[in-house]
């Protein structure tokens, strides 16, 4: 028995209906990260049998920690999906088990990198990514059980699509409490900009707008 039911098969399918390019999932996967992996696993290798323009890599992150690194991976279960035929990196980023709500994370995201689901941001937001020169990494945290945090991770894989510089993560937060602790996760969600800024709540783009530049200050002044 399959971890989808017949009808969130058939509202996938019917999601991934305008896919315009092939999206690539690697899932890296570790013994350490034990249940958690497996059904990562088991679940994308569900997701990936709905449209013929997906495919699934599972890759040991100890067995390959080459490409690990190569694609910024440093802990697992991470989901990395890169778009077109030549698989495209946009720095977008899963860890976690994407179940819950944030199975609809997973979705919106392979639609983003699929080109069924357009990237729409406002003309400031995009004026501001035009002038970055160098990277900026927002992770983004957040629980199945919350239903803003779609919401706001889906605007972090927005930009990152937008701009080179920009990588965002989803972060399933309980499978990771000690980035919780460092962090300080007390709700969810909540963004992280470059480890400096710090965004509680599913936010309006406009204010995460200015967080970013709050961002871009707080690097410069170091």
């Amino acid at each position: 028995m399959g971890l989808m039911q017949d009808k969130d098969r058939a509202a996938v399918q019917e999601a991934f209906a305008g896919l315009t390019r092939p999206v690539h999932l690697v899932l890296f996967t570790s013994a350490e990260s034990g249940e958690y992996s497996d059904v990562a696993r088991d679940l994308l290798t569900e997701v990936v049998d709905l449209h013929p323009q997906l495919s699934l890599d599972v890759v040991d992150r100890e067995a390959d920690a080459a490409r690990a690194v190569e694609l910024g991976v440093d802990k697992a279960p991470a989901i990395v999906m890169l778009g077109g035929s030549e698989r495209a990196d946009y720095g977008i980023r899963f860890f976690g088990v994407p179940g819950g709500y944030e199975f609809a994370t997973l979705i919106e995201g392979i639609r983003l990198v699929g080109g069924a689901s357009p990237v729409a941001l406002q003309p400031a937001t995009q004026v501001f990514l035009n002038e970055l020169t160098a990277p900026m990494r927002l992770q983004v945290f957040a629980t199945p059980t919350c239903p803003y945090c779609p919401r706001a991770v889906i605007l972090a894989y927005q930009l990152a699509l937008a701009s080179p510089y920009i990588s965002a993560d989803g972060v399933e937060v309980s499978e990771f409490p000690d980035l919780g602790d460092r962090y300080a996760v007390m709700g969810v969600p909540k963004t992280v900009i470059d480890e400096l800024v710090h965004v509680e709540g599913a936010v309006p783009e406009g204010m995460l707008l200015e967080r970013l530049r709050e961002a871009l200050v707080a690097e410069s002044a170091r």
